[in-house]
C-alpha cells in the first residue's frame, strides 16, 4: 500500500498533499511519481488537452474506463462514469 516508507511513491510530500484533497491512492501516488521524475513544474504544465468529460458520451466513457482498466462501469449512468474516471 503506497504511504509513508514505501518505494513505490518518489515525493512523500506531495502524494499526502493529493490524499488530502481527496484524490485516490493510485491517482496521488502516479502524480507525486512523476513529480519526483520530471520535477513538479513540468508535470503542472502536462495536461488538459482531452476536454471535459461531460463532452464525451457513454460509450467514449466507457472506453476510457476499459483503457485505464477500471471495472464495475457498465451499469453506471454519465455521471457515475465521471466521478470514477476522476478519482481513477
Amino acid at each position: 500500500m503506497p504511504g509513508k516508507g514505501s518505494p513505490r511513491i518518489k515525493d512523500e510530500e506531495l502524494y499526502e498533499e493529493l490524499r488530502e484533497e481527496g484524490n485516490s491512492k493510485q491517482k496521488s501516488a502516479r502524480i507525486a511519481n512523476a513529480a519526483a521524475r520530471d520535477g513538479r513544474s513540468k508535470v503542472g504544465e502536462r495536461g488538459g488537452e482531452s476536454g471535459s468529460y461531460e463532452d464525451w458520451t457513454v460509450p467514449e466513457l466507457k472506453g476510457r474506463a476499459k483503457e485505464i482498466g477500471l471495472t464495475g462501469y457498465s451499469g453506471k449512468k454519465k455521471a457515475e462514469l465521471i466521478k470514477s474516471l476522476r478519482n481513477s
